[in-house]
Formats: structure tokens, sequence, C-alpha cells
């Protein structure tokens, strides 16, 4: 499977997900998924198309979605790890901020990673990183913030009352914190140096991250958890594995260490 494969999977999605928006979004919830949360239409409508244009290459791999769990194609292969809405409760609140995570992983470990992509499925904005060939969007290469100024700092806070506390230390150095709702998204506008850096404290699912990381490495940038330990040796999956600092540079990063600690 390679980026070409993926990518036709993002033009049926670019082309099925917004034009039945309305009914998509219409519907009750359908019960929890394998990563724990509440699945809507919208969510399982992304992942049936997902899962069938990923049978159609009729290629050995191994599907990893939040929702239907795993899933063996042609014998089970690499893993295809995949979040089919990734910022569902902006989608279901009406905010137009909610992205596809896909991410190939050759392995067992988040370091396996061998390509990332998001697409934003509001503007049709296409990330997508190879291992050792660079990020890009929309075919065009980026990098991170190259400066050490604190410009934009996102953030993801699942439990805001613990959350937001423990980074306050570290927002206070930025002129601007935002939480856009889809940590693929932050990930990516990091990678594309509109965000200096990116946090969420609590431990989250390697599938809502795998594809931003490779993002986030590829155009420059440093992630770790939020004790600075590398994350290449988290194993991937759909249970909750670690916490996220992600940073454009090393100076940022050491800055934003240095916060979090106190």
């Amino acid at each position: 499977m390679d980026i070409n494969d993926i990518k036709k999977i993002g033009a049926r999605l670019r082309q099925e997900i917004p034009s039945h928006l309305h009914e998509l979004l219409a519907g009750p919830p359908l019960g929890r998924g394998a990563g724990g949360d509440m699945t809507h239409p919208i969510d399982r409508g992304a992942e049936d198309i997902i899962f069938e244009e990923a049978e159609k290459l009729q290629k050995p791999l191994t599907l990893v979605s939040e929702e239907y769990g795993t899933k063996d194609v042609c014998g089970g292969g690499p893993k295809l790890l995949i979040d089919p809405i990734d910022g569902s409760r902006n989608a279901l609140s009406g905010v137009p901020l909610f992205s596809t995570s896909i991410a190939l992983v050759d392995g067992e470990m988040i370091g396996d990673t061998s390509i990332g992509y998001v697409l934003n499925l509001i503007n049709g904005d296409e990330f997508w990183a190879i291992k050792g060939q660079g990020s890009f969007l929309n075919d065009r290469p980026i990098r991170t913030q190259q400066d050490d100024t604190c410009k934009v700092i996102a953030y993801e806070a699942q439990n805001p009352h613990k959350d937001i506390s423990s980074i306050l230390p570290l927002l206070s150095f930025f002129n601007r914190a935002r939480c856009f709702g889809s940590t693929a998204l932050d990930l990516s506008f990091l990678a594309q140096g509109a965000v200096s850096i990116f946090v969420i404290p609590s431990p989250s699912r390697s599938f809502d991250f795998a594809a931003g990381y490779l993002l986030v490495k590829e155009a420059g940038g440093i992630v770790t958890d939020v004790q600075g330990q590398a994350i290449e040796a988290v194993k991937v999956g759909v249970k909750r594995s670690t916490t996220i600092l992600a940073s454009a540079n090393g100076t940022l990063h050491q800055r934003a260490l240095a916060a979090v600690s106190k």
C-alpha cells in the first residue's frame, strides 16, 4: 500500500461525507465503538468507505479502526490505523473542523509508522508524510516553525477540569492558545508551521496521533510524551496509551518540558 492508495480513499471521503453530512449527523448513536467512545452515523459512514476502498485494493492489510476494532484483509499484513472522524464532537455540534486520520504502520509500534495521512473533511486539505521523504500539504512540502517564538499553542483537554490546570504554566508562555478539537488537525497545523506546540496531558489513543506524529517528525518537529520520553516504542491499538507533547523545534520543546514539569 502506498500514499496513492490512501489518497484514493481520501478522494471518496471528500466526495461523499460533505455531501451527505446532514443525514449523517441526524441519526441517533449506534453504540460504543472499539475505542470506547460513542459511535455515530458519521463515524460509521466514514469507516465503511475506508474499509470498502481498502478491501478493493486486494492487498494484505490489518485494519485497526476506532469504531470496528481490528479486521484482516487478504490474510492480514501491515496495520492501517484509522480514525474515521477525528473531531466527532465538533461535527455533531455543528463546528466545521473535523478530519479523517489514516496511518500505515509496518510493525507494532508508533515508530514503525511509514505513512501518515490527514484529510480536512471541510475544506479538502490533504496533509501527508512518508517516512524519510518529508511532509506535504496538498502536495507542497511543509516545515514546522523554525524560530523559538511562542506564537500559538494548541491543546486537547479530555478532562478540562484536570487537564487545563496541569498545562497552565505552559499556556501562559503563549500569545494565543487554541483547542481545535481534532488531534490529527492539531498536529497537521503544527507540521505546516501554523502552531508552535501541541499538548495532550491525558493518555491518548494511537489512531488519534499516529499520522500526525509522522507529519510533525518529517516536517522537522519533535514528538514525545509530556515527560519528554520517546513514544516510538508505544504499541499501536485501540486503547489509550500515551500523553503527547509535540513541538516545532528543539528549543521550543525544552521550554515546554520545563514549563510542564512545574
